[in-house]
């Protein structure tokens, strides 16, 4: 599928809450991805597909670190690579940004996602117990080292 990576705007979270609501038990809301949208070190981004949004991706950078908070595709569009394309295009504008390191949370029971990361170059760097809750599960901490350019 044909898509596009654009920034996320105010009128898009509608139609971002909707994929975040039929994809997580404890869904962020409406709130949470306005305040990603305004912080200046944050990196919300969308998938258009056909002139709809068909997956997201929330990062953030502090100091020299990015953290990739949230990515997600509508149920209707997964296993298509969009996911994974979207993972490398933030990791991308995090080392244009200067970030040498990407951590990340997943459950642990989400095996095609640790895959996909794993497909990355992200490796597991611990565990850390009940992290997540409804349901109450741990999260598998994830790292990728970024090449430094201190030439």
């Amino acid at each position: 599928m044909e898509f596009v990576i654009d920034e996320m705007r105010p009128e898009d979270v509608p139609e971002v809450l909707s994929i975040e609501q039929v994809s997580f038990t404890t869904p962020w809301s409406g709130t949470l991805f306005m305040n990603e949208i305004y912080k200046p070190l944050s990196l919300p981004k969308v998938a258009r597909a056909g002139g709809r949004i068909v997956g997201y991706i929330c990062a953030n950078q502090v100091l020299d670190e990015g953290h990739i908070l949230n990515v997600t595709v509508h149920p209707g569009h997964r296993g298509q690579g969009m996911a994974l394309e979207m993972i490398r295009h933030m990791v991308g504008l995090l080392e244009e940004r200067s970030c040498t390191v990407i951590f990340l949370e997943v459950r642990i029971s989400n095996e095609a996602a640790l895959r996909m990361y794993e497909r990355a170059g992200f490796r597991m760097l611990t565990v850390r117990k009940n992290y997540y809750t409804s349901p109450e599960e741990d999260a598998v901490i994830m790292k990728l080292d970024l090449p430094s350019d201190k030439s």
